[in-house]
């Protein structure tokens, strides 16, 4: 990986997906250097941006001609593109890939975001709020955490997020703040909750060949894994994300690292109590010890292994599209030293971490995992 580039997250009302999407791939060709001539293919995720919205992005930034793929899947299509543009790269069809994330949320006005209704659990009134609700109740229940946890989560993450110049919230949170927000689906209250934004990211895959003739730093890409739900009508274990435990296993395996490796993480969180389901998942901490790690301060950015160390979904927001591709950007600048005041001391490997998707059947439709480290 040799270059990245973002368009701020937050509120663009009237600027359309592909809009956004341009402006962060036009960043990306003149921070790098490269020419559209020099692009072999590229790769778009998105939601809610419409067909061909990949096409229409690179086309005008001069991309015109090669193979070009819009990608979709759920919460996890930008990061989902970025997998196929490594996997051009590593099967060596391509030498130079772009691949962006780009959405734009605003349109729809607020509220839950909608979902298929081709599905029986969407079809009753089932939404991400109250599926994370349900998640956070049954954790709350088996493991002794609290709402204070919860909150303690929110806290943090908005912290970090007051340094992030392309986070969507740039302010720091109190616990009161946190407890006067109006309640969403119990336990959760609008602060434990991420916001629906508008933002685009894109990144620059290459081979080493090609790395060597960009003036900018570059980075290893060690794994990336894209991996579907499990599909059973048994009994869920709501406190269990298993499609993050399964992608978390392959990409250790590919990376040839542990969890013990890590020194920073992009989580999904779109809801706090993601940072406990997830942070198990991944091998972070012990089943039903997350709340425990986060409140001794060992998920801070100079903790054991800094979780969201660029606020996270609930500060730095959720573009649903470009969410994947962005933790890809941030891990990208702490890995070259350039995060400047978000700066993990000693960052050396980064894991980022995407999912969702509400399917029947399934605790989320697609997860994507990558690893990157210094060399």
């Amino acid at each position: 990986m040799a270059g990245a580039a973002v368009h701020p997250f937050g509120k663009h009302l009237g600027v359309n997906a592909a809009e956004l999407g341009y402006r962060a791939v036009r960043e990306l060709l003149t921070t790098t250097g490269i020419s559209p001539e020099q692009v072999d293919a590229g790769y778009g995720g998105s939601t809610y941006g419409g067909s061909l919205l990949a096409q229409r992005v690179l086309q005008r930034v001069g991309v015109s001609g090669p193979p070009v793929y819009t990608v979709e899947n759920a919460c996890a299509s930008g990061a989902s593109a970025v997998h196929l543009a490594w996997q051009a790269i590593a099967g060596g069809f391509a030498d130079c890939v772009i691949a962006f994330g780009t959405e734009n949320l605003s349109g729809f006005g607020g509220g839950t975001l909608p979902l298929t209704t081709n599905d029986i659990e969407i079809s009753q009134g089932m939404v991400m709020t109250a599926a994370y609700a349900m998640r956070a109740q049954r954790y709350l229940h088996d493991f002794g955490a609290t709402v204070d946890d919860l909150t303690r989560v929110s806290i943090k993450n908005r912290r970090n997020g007051a340094l992030n110049p392309r986070a969507h919230f740039q302010k720091p949170i109190s616990a009161e703040d946190v407890e006067q927000s109006r309640p969403v689906a119990d336990p959760l209250r609008l602060l434990h909750c991420c916001p629906n934004s508008d933002g685009a990211a894109a990144v620059l895959l290459c081979s080493e060949e090609f790395a060597k003739q960009l003036t900018t730093p570059s980075i290893r890409m060690r794994a990336s894994v894209v991996r579907s739900g499990d599909f059973h009508t048994s009994y869920r274990d709501m406190t269990w994300p298993d499609i993050t435990a399964r992608a978390a296993k392959a990409a250790y395996e590919m990376a040839d690292i542990k969890p013990t490796d890590l020194d920073l993480v992009e989580l999904h969180d779109a809801f706090s109590v993601a940072e406990f389901l997830h942070t198990e998942a991944l091998g972070i901490a012990d089943r039903g010890q997350a709340y425990k790690a986060t409140a001794r301060g060992e998920f801070d950015r100079d903790g054991r292994v800094a979780i969201s160390p660029s606020g996270g979904l609930l500060s730095r927001g959720h573009p649903v599209g470009a969410t994947g591709v962005i933790q890809i950007c941030e891990s990208y600048w702490q890995l070259t030293g350039e995060a400047g005041d978000l700066q993990v001391p000693g960052a050396e490997v980064a894991l980022t971490h995407v999912t969702g998707g509400g399917i029947f059947g399934v605790d989320n439709g697609a997860c994507s995992i990558h690893i990157l480290t210094t060399t």
